[in-house]
């Protein structure tokens, strides 16, 4: 079941043009959510293949704009609201470069990032939270008053701390997992809408 499940979203995203299946992730995200609309501003850390800057570009449009982050390159992508950076998450100088290339603080900020993986449950999922912990960190200084964030974890014994930390910044925080995860990924997806900014 799970090898068919992965086969059809593979396939999908060839025949949609989309660079991953996380793209469909992302969609379905956006629907329960309303991560995206006209104009917005998008912040995507880990960005590359690029699968979610080519949903966030379609979604908010020519006067959006959509920036990625990522210490792998990524081919092209050829939407004229789309900005790549090629750098460290943990360098200012990058964020600082980010929000310039948005044109002011971000409405969304994504992060699909993942540790590589090591096979060891509490090592991986530690890693995961470490790279949560830093989305969030940029998102409290890169989103503007009202802004969502999403992010990508793996659930270990930080999971209840993350999600306190979540609920310190953002009215509202939920958990899923999209219909296009594969059926085997111990992944789930955080989302918080009604950033605070600086209460």
């Amino acid at each position: 079941m799970a090898y068919v499940r992965k086969d059809h979203f593979h396939k999908k995203a060839k025949q949609d043009g989309f660079r991953s299946r996380a793209a469909y992730k992302l969609q379905e995200l956006n629907k329960r959510f309303k991560l995206f609309r006209q104009g917005y501003r998008i912040l995507d850390l880990g960005a590359a293949p690029g699968g979610w800057l080519q949903v966030a570009a379609r979604e908010v449009g020519k006067n959006g704009r959509v920036v990625g982050i990522d210490l792998l390159p990524i081919e092209p992508i050829h939407y004229k609201q789309v900005t790549f950076i090629l750098g460290d998450l943990l360098d200012q100088e990058v964020r600082v470069a980010a929000i310039e290339a948005m044109g002011g603080f971000a409405n969304t900020v994504l992060s699909d990032m993942a540790p590589n993986i090591s096979g060891v449950k509490i090592t991986d999922c530690a890693r995961s939270f470490e790279l949560c912990m830093l989305a969030l960190e940029i998102a409290r200084e890169t989103l503007r008053p009202g802004g969502a964030l999403v992010v990508k974890i793996f659930p270990g014994e930080d999971f209840e701390a993350f999600l306190k930390e979540m609920k310190a910044s953002f009215s509202k925080v939920k958990t899923t997992k999209p219909e296009a995860t594969r059926k085997t990924s111990h992944e789930v997806y955080v989302i918080g809408t009604g950033f605070r900014g600086d209460e």
